[in-house]
């Protein structure tokens, strides 16, 4: 099997957990926070949803600027699923389109003319992608 097979398939297996995670979000808590620093359960929700295609696009954009992070809130918890379902497919396009050589291929991320971190796209993937997204649900 090779590095982008073994990686889909990683992929998938984390999405059917988050998948029974995000229909589990209750629509009349997403205002709730548990700190007021927080991001709100909606914030966070949309933001675990949407991150598979996120993180895929990044990583092919080298060097990266540090993103100013403003994540906005799902309206609704019927958005959850199908933002999930849409960031998959978009995550699973790109990544059918990688090969060996591009995952090797360092990825580096900028804050101005520092350098934050220079990883290979296929490290970067795993652990933005799967690692990140395993802990935020």
């Amino acid at each position: 099997m090779s590095a982008i097979e073994t990686l889909l398939q990683e992929l998938e297996q984390e999405a059917q957990t988050t998948r029974r995670v995000l229909e589990r979000v209750p629509g009349d808590h997403l205002t709730w926070k548990p700190h007021d620093k927080s991001m709100s359960l909606g914030q966070l929700a949309l933001h675990i949803a949407s991150m598979p295609g996120a993180i895929a696009e990044i990583t092919q954009i080298s060097p990266f600027p540090v993103p100013k992070f403003e994540q906005p809130s799902a309206k609704s918890a019927t958005e959850l699923v199908p933002t999930l379902d849409q960031s998959l497919a978009h995550a699973k396009s790109i990544l059918r389109q990688l090969d060996d050589a591009s995952l090797a291929k360092i990825w580096r991320v900028m804050d101005g003319d520092r350098e934050v971190m220079a990883v290979p796209v296929g490290a970067a993937l795993r652990a933005l992608m799967l690692n990140h997204w395993y802990h935020h649900r």
